[in-house]
């Protein structure tokens, strides 16, 4: 009878161990899923990215004539678009936008070097979000940048909102100006939800004169070609010469598929103001699959040519860089 007893529960111990080990190698080799929360969904800043989980590329360019005046009315066939100097595989849609829906980013600077007009600057933000956004369409979020970014008001449609975010900005001490967008296109615009195609911007409101970033120009401009943003900057140094602050600010804005201002006088901030809100309205949109394209890390460029017509002036931004996400976009 003992060693009945001993038999038993020595197979016992033995089928305890085979289910302990096979449901050990079942955990291990199950699929991952991670919570768009959760620590591990966060993108490593090291990897940049198409947006897009498939071989889709969207663009929004503006086109203008000889006079600066913007061309509304063309169509698809009146232009030759050229990724990594092939034309795409196919053009999955195009279309004139003047209406897309924005998410648009406020970067003011508040360092030391912008102090004397400051105020002017937030009472002409707070005036443009006023003539631009439209509740229930357009979200935006205001952040002020010195040695670091500083959100003070989250996406929202609530003008009075994001108006008391411009106003808790605080002048502060160095410039970080890089930090910033990079930070405002990492981590509040590519993360942002969108249920369709949205114009994505940034208004950097700065004199350019970056001392304080840990990121290069050139890992900024393309996080921003990557999170598909575009740049428009309005100088703060009311400066005639160029210098090398208004030199990055247009650099940015160049390709991205922005546009630099550079004001002589301070009305000049309003009149760049309101240009951008009419460029917002003047834009075309196109989606298309690039030609022989691979997720290799190669930095694919963008050339958009017209057909037809001659002088015409098209901005968009300059390429991307074709390397996989390592989380789930939410386009």
């Amino acid at each position: 009878m003992f060693r009945v007893i001993i038999f038993a529960f020595s197979l016992a111990l033995y089928l305890l161990a085979s289910w302990v080990q096979n449901a050990a190698w079942a955990q291990a080799n199950r699929p991952t899923s991670v919570t768009p929360n959760s620590p591990d969904s966060r993108p490593d800043e090291s990897v940049l990215t198409l947006h897009t989980a498939v071989s889709e590329v969207h663009l929004i360019f503006t086109v203008t004539d000889k006079h600066g005046h913007y061309v509304k009315d063309l169509k698809e066939n009146d232009f030759k678009i050229l990724d990594d100097h092939k034309p795409p595989e196919a053009i999955l849609n195009f279309r004139s936008e003047t209406n897309l829906p924005l998410q648009v980013g406020l970067l003011i600077d508040t360092s030391q070097s912008v102090r004397e007009r400051f105020e002017f600057e937030q009472r002409e933000a707070i005036e443009f979000l006023h003539q631009t956004l439209r509740q229930k369409h357009d979200q935006a979020f205001v952040m002020g940048f010195d040695a670091t970014p500083k959100v003070t008001q989250d996406f929202t449609d609530d003008i009075d909102r994001l108006s008391v975010g411009v106003h808790r900005l605080q002048p502060g001490s160095l410039t970080a100006m890089n930090d910033a967008v990079h930070y405002a296109c990492l981590d509040k615009l590519m993360k942002r939800p969108q249920t369709g195609p949205i114009r994505r911007i940034i208004i950097l409101l700065s004199d350019g004169n970056d001392n304080s970033s840990s990121i290069t120009r050139a890992k900024t401009i393309e996080m921003a070609q990557q999170a598909e943003v575009s740049v428009y900057t309005i100088s703060t140094s009311l400066a005639r010469s160029g210098g090398r602050g208004q030199k990055n600010l247009a650099s940015i804005a160049d390709a991205t598929g922005g546009r630099s201002f550079v004001p002589v006088q301070l009305n000049g901030v309003t009149n760049a103001f309101a240009a951008i809100q009419e460029e917002l309205r003047s834009q075309y949109a196109v989606s298309y699959k690039p030609a022989a394209f691979k997720l290799d890390g190669h930095y694919r460029t963008i050339e958009i040519q017209a057909q037809k017509q001659k002088g015409l002036r098209i901005r968009s931004r300059k390429g991307y860089r074709s390397v996989r996400r390592d989380y789930t976009s939410n386009r």
